[in-house]
């Protein structure tokens, strides 16, 4: 007869006390990350909210970015791009993704992600799946063209380097356009993709 080891069954029946711990810095981080923004949520108020040392956030983490990363859901709650006029569906996208950049809601801190996608492999990784999961698809179902997967990587260049100007380098130049100036303008180039041109 085999004789069952009390101490693994406990394990089995009860979550350990780090996943608590784990779950709770997760869930303070996502608050802060949505209210604070990503520069002004610090690791220490993160821990305070949580009700833990800041150092036990280090400890499962390991860097305010890995913390991020691993929080933040990232939902850019993208609409049905087919009731679009397929004429119009250039400057349209163009336009929810500015949306979308510019406000943290469900999409979350997307500058933040976008910042960390390059020094970061858990925001490269987060960022990859945004596409793949999220943009990408959206897209190819209404791409004209023979090449939808082609279309959408090209059209992916375009929203991600007015972005990464925009909002992360903060150049001026692309800072000072109007947001329909970048739809007029940004909109024709991606209805071509669209199009298959």
């Amino acid at each position: 007869m085999v004789k069952r080891n009390k101490t693994s069954a406990i394990k089995r029946e009860f979550p350990r006390r780090s996943d608590a711990t784990r779950a709770r810095i997760l869930e303070a981080a996502r608050e802060a990350f949505a209210t604070l923004g990503y520069d002004r949520a610090t690791v220490r108020a993160i821990a305070q909210m949580a009700d833990i040392h800041s150092s036990m956030v280090m400890r499962y983490f390991h860097s305010k970015e890995g913390l991020f990363a691993a929080a933040c859901v990232f939902d850019l709650c993208l609409p049905d791009l087919s009731r679009i006029p397929s004429n119009q569906l250039g400057e349209e996208l163009v336009r929810i993704f500015l949306d979308r950049w510019e406000s943290t809601g469900a999409a979350g801190d997307l500058p933040a992600l976008l910042r960390l996608s390059v020094t970061h492999p858990d925001g490269r990784e987060k960022t990859m799946a945004v596409f793949t999961e999220q943009v990408k698809p959206a897209i190819e179902r209404v791409v004209t063209s023979g090449n939808a997967a082609r279309s959408a990587t090209l059209i992916a260049t375009q929203l991600v380097g007015i972005a990464f100007l925009r909002y992360v380098l903060r150049l001026p130049a692309v800072v000072d356009l109007s947001q329909e100036e970048l739809v007029r303008h940004v909109g024709r180039t991606v209805q071509r993709y669209l199009d298959g041109g």
